[in-house]
Parts: C-alpha cells; structure tokens; sequence
C-alpha cells in the first residue's frame, strides 16, 4: 500500500515536440518523482522505422533531452523515455544514446543510462512464428516468412517490466525502443508499488502531455499523481486546466473503445472510473481496474514497397471545376492508356493515382450530389512503380496529358498551373508496415536487451 502519491512529470507529447523548462520547474517544486515521456509513434508512417531515422529534426529533441536531464540531475530523480528516435528501433535509439551522451558532456552530468532495445532479428521472429507463438490481429493473416523477409527492420512494442527492472537497477536515465507511451509513463508508480489500474490509467490519460487539458495548446506538460486508490492530474501551466471532460475524453484518443484499453500483459477497465474536479485546474480519478492477461508484445515491421515520382497542377478552369469527378475519371484513363501504349510491358506492374485537393484528395470518396465547385483544385499525379527509374519514366510519358487534359473532347488544349519544372519530382521509396501481429511470451523480458552506459563509472576508470 502506498504511503505517499507518486507523482511523475510528463514534459510534453512527445520528446522533441517543445518542453516548457518553467513547468518542469513547476512540477518539481510539486514534489515529482520522476520525469517521463514517449519519443515517437507509428503516427508518421513506416519511414522512419524502415529508415532508423526520426521525423525531428536533432536540436529540437536535443534540447527538450537537456532540459529534462539537468531537471532530473538536479532534483535527483530518474528521467525516462520511450519510442526513442520516434520509432524505437535499435537505430533510432543509438541516435537518441548519441545526443543524451553529448548533453552530459555539455552539462558535465555523470547519470547510470540503461538502454532498453527492442528490435528483434528475423530469425529470432521466425523461430517464434515456427514455434506458434506468433498470432495475426485483423485485417491480416498467419505470418509468413516472406512477410519477414520484406522488413527493413522490426520491433516488439515493449510493455512496463522492462523499465521497471531498470529502475531497479539504479538508472538515472532510461532511453527506451519501441514501447506503448502507456508503459513508459506507468513504469515508475508500478515500481514503486502504486496499484496498476491507477497507474495504467493515469498514463493513458498523460500520455499526450497537456491533451488532456481544456486548453490543449497552452502549455506542454502535465503533472500525475498516483495513489493507492486512484490518481489526479493537473496541468503544468497556470494558463490551462483540466476538467472531467477534457481528462475522460483522452480514452477515445487512438483508442476503439473507450473503457477498455489492451496493453502488453492485460487490459486497463475504466469502465466503472469516476472523474470528479477537485477544483478548477484538477481532476481526480477512482475506480480503474487492470485484468491480467496472457503476455503479448505487438510486432511493428516496415520495409519498402516500390517507388513513386509526383507532379503537380493547379486548376482555376471552371469548366473542369464543375466536372471533376468525370474529369478525374477521364483522366486517369487517359494516363493508364497512355503507359501502356508507349512503355509497354516494360512499366510492370505500376499505379497511377490523382488526388484532388480542394474536392476529396483525403477521404477519395465522391462528394455528394449538387455539392458546389470549388473554386481551385490541385492535382497531384503519383506514380508508383518497381523502381524509381519506371516510376520517373511513367511520369515523363503522362506529362503533356497531365498537363493539357481537356475536359471537352476537340476543343483548344487547355494549359493548368504547374508548380515546379522540371515537372516530375522523384520521391523516392515508398515505405509500408508490413505486420499487424502480436507475439506470445512467458517472460516480459524475453525480447529486450539491455546495455548499460555508467558514466561515473567511466570517471573513475
């Protein structure tokens, strides 16, 4: 049972994304425990973990990394990320390691650093698929090897264990890969002992900083407090406030069901939760259950899947505004005709897309029945093909079409706005996640490997 509430810090969104050095400063004159947060997400596409590379540019996650290390130096309390480099892979992660070890040169601080890496090699997946403990979540399949084959890189979503036995251990710092952001901020209050329903809950509801506040966009961060009964939140800011509204909503957020949320070893009931104001700027929540459950870690592959090269066009003519639905479908006739009679079998087997932005470039779906012209339109052309040369070559074959296509058959041909010339722009390799599957262990520590970097250690050496 716990004495005390465990309060922890949670900076911002996600690292990277602009912590606020006053309200960190804020949540340690509060009393905080620990400071902790998430470093990324699948939210940017198959990329960056394809890549091992972040979607931030460095300085700015450099420099939420030092105001969060020289806080946690500072009050003596553990400073803990996950998803490092944005998607958790053992690139992404040394990326992340490089930068936290040049802030402690810079600021001359000697933490214990655990690095929890969680990318997994393919025969090490394949021994497991073959061994049955590999299981598809819809809409897709058994996994074959081919499937594994194809990644570039793949990683286990790590759930809290690792980052408790971490903390455990003595680190001042954990960088952590591939892991649910609920995890990452629930470690230390489970560690601690705090029950895990509150704590589970607390951190789903953290998750995104100041998300879960009335004011999204005034201020960063948010400050949990985890007790033995339920846990409270508040905003970092003094400008912003939270409510049960704002703070109950965040369980919709990239979530199916509101009550219920699956993480590795079980699922958080908030069915029962009841959020009450304790005053304006803080809300407290009871009534949180976890339900244990087999153990699972969810498997994140990406690899690339061919090549695309784009063009773009801006549309005023009123007579192609009034028709684009028939204009679209002619012309992407036109162009697919247009690559088979001049490339041939050679194009493989290639695809071509316009995406109409201004009328329905985002859903693709068909406005309904009298909805009015707008009044401009771009037009991007993708193509994607086997390789960047095709897709290129694909490009440069439907260019005057693209470029000129009437919308009334025998009239003069019309000339749209381009934007860049040369026209066509490679946009290189085209990156897909290729699993949505969940592997079955026994040890929550199975698949992750921990390297230690004490740099007092290193002093006294």
């Amino acid at each position: 049972m716990l004495e005390a509430p465990i309060k922890i810090i949670v900076p911002c969104g996600s690292l990277g994304a602009g912590v606020d050095e006053e309200e960190v400063r804020r949540g340690l004159a509060l009393g905080a425990h620990a400071i902790a947060t998430d470093a990324g997400s699948t939210d940017s596409g198959a990329a960056y973990l394809a890549l091992g590379m972040s979607k931030n540019n460095r300085a700015s996650v450099k420099r939420d990394l030092a105001i969060l290390m020289k806080a946690g130096a500072e009050a003596k309390i553990p400073v803990i990320v996950g998803t490092s480099g944005q998607a958790g892979g053992d690139m992404n992660l040394d990326w992340t390691r490089d930068i936290a070890l040049e802030i402690a040169g810079e600021l001359g601080l000697k933490p214990k650093i655990a690095l929890l890496y969680s990318e997994l090699d393919k025969p090490t997946l394949k021994a497991r698929n073959a061994a049955g403990a590999v299981k598809p979540l819809e809409p897709l399949g058994p996994l074959d090897e081919a499937t594994i084959d194809a990644c570039d890189h793949i990683v286990a979503v790590l759930g809290a264990e690792p980052y408790i036995a971490a903390l455990e251990a003595g680190a001042d710092i954990i960088l952590g890969g591939r892991t649910t952001d609920t995890a990452v901020l629930s470690s230390f209050a489970l560690m601690k002992g705090a029950p895990w329903g509150p704590a589970w809950h607390a951190a789903k509801i953290a998750e995104c900083g100041s998300q879960c506040a009335v004011y999204r966009t005034r201020g960063a961060g948010v400050l949990i407090s985890i007790d033995a009964e339920g846990f409270e939140v508040e905003p970092l800011s003094l400008d912003n406030r939270c409510d049960p509204k704002s703070v109950s909503a965040h369980m919709l957020y990239e979530n199916s069901n509101p009550f219920l949320l699956t993480e590795p070893g079980g699922v958080l009931d908030v069915t029962d939760s009841r959020y009450v104001a304790l005053d304006e700027r803080r809300v407290r929540v009871t009534g949180s259950v976890w339900r244990k459950k087999p153990y699972t870690l969810k498997l994140e592959g990406a690899g690339a899947g061919g090549y695309q090269t784009i063009m773009l066009v801006g549309i005023q003519d009123p007579e192609v505004l009034g028709r684009l639905d028939e204009f679209h479908d002619k012309m992407l006739a036109a162009l697919d005709r247009r690559v088979k009679t001049t490339i041939g079998e050679a194009a493989g087997d290639f695809h071509i897309s316009l995406r109409l932005y201004g009328w329905n470039a985002v859903s693709g779906d068909r406005p309904p029945e009298g909805t009015p012209a707008p009044r401009e339109v771009g037009v991007l052309f993708v193509a994607t093909a086997a390789t960047q040369d095709m897709a290129t070559q694909i490009a440069k074959a439907c260019n005057a079409w693209f470029f000129h296509f009437p919308i009334v058959e025998n009239e003069e041909l019309p000339s749209y706005g381009f934007a860049f010339t040369p026209a066509d722009i490679e946009r290189g390799a085209v990156y897909e996640f290729k699993l949505n599957h969940v592997v079955e262990i026994d040890d929550p520590m199975a698949l992750v490997r921990t390297t230690w970097i004490d740099l007092k250690q290193k002093e006294a050496a």
